[in-house]
């Protein structure tokens, strides 16, 4: 496999997800193997930049996380829940997310690839 195709694979939404392209996310619970952690502010589709940014509130006090669409395991549209495979303590050691960084800025995508890209359990 490619580095290519690796990266093409995180920022991908699972075909098994049941996000469908198009679908607005945005106010979307997000909720955590271990409970939720905020809900959707933005996201996006585009072909091999898929991600979330969530707004986690009090949680993580005025702090936006990112989450490739990878991270996504399933949507549930009928109550409004996006679910991912990481827990809260993983998704809170992720690389800050920076609103002024330009989002396509590659090495700053290239910080939560890796980030992301390693195996979880």
């Amino acid at each position: 496999m490619t580095h290519h195709d690796t990266h093409r694979e995180i920022w991908g939404y699972r075909t098994d997800s049941g996000y469908e392209t198009g679908t607005d996310l945005v106010g979307f619970t997000v909720a955590a193997t271990d409970g939720d952690i905020g809900k959707v502010d933005e996201h996006t589709d585009e072909a091999g930049a898929g991600y979330l940014v969530v707004d986690t509130g009090p949680w993580i006090f005025g702090k936006h996380v990112l989450l490739p669409a990878s991270t996504i395991r399933s949507v549930d549209r009928e109550d409004g829940t996006v679910h991912v495979d990481r827990t809260k303590a993983q998704i809170k050691d992720a690389p800050q997310f920076e609103r002024e960084r330009e989002p396509r800025d590659p090495t700053y995508l290239e910080q939560f690839a890796k980030y992301y890209g390693v195996p979880h359990m």
